[in-house]
């Protein structure tokens, strides 16, 4: 178990998905994480120039602006271009994966994901500053 010590630090989940947003956010919680939830990408950048997360995880597949994109516009952003995006897929594809990182992600996590997925890819960015 990665149990880490992840206080306060804050988390952006944005999935269209209620279930896969709670799961997540119940998993981040339980290590100390401030989560905030987006249901679209929209949704998401209002969000995140609010509140400023320190990592973010978006779901590939969503309505209006889809992760590829919302993940483009947040590396776009000089203020945010730094902070680590987590695409979020059912997909695990070579394809899909090259597209995450072509858009700017930093790493590409398939769902379903467990509670050791997320705590480790939160640990990896937040623990390294």
């Amino acid at each position: 178990m990665a149990q880490a010590n992840l206080a306060g630090t804050k988390v952006m989940v944005i999935d269209d998905s209620n279930t896969i947003r709670r799961s997540a956010e119940i998993f981040l919680k339980s290590s100390g994480c401030e989560v905030i939830l987006a249901e679209d990408g929209f949704d998401a950048l209002a969000k995140i120039a609010d509140q400023h997360p320190q990592v973010i995880f978006v779901d590939i597949m969503m309505p209006r602006l889809d992760g590829y994109q919302t993940c483009a516009l947040i590396k776009r952003n000089a203020k945010f271009k730094s902070t680590p995006v987590i695409m979020l897929s059912s997909k695990d594809g070579l394809f899909d994966r090259a597209r995450g990182r072509m858009a700017g992600s930093d790493q590409y996590l398939t769902k379903p994901f467990t509670q050791d997925t997320l705590i480790e890819a939160v640990n990896a960015y937040v623990n390294k500053e």
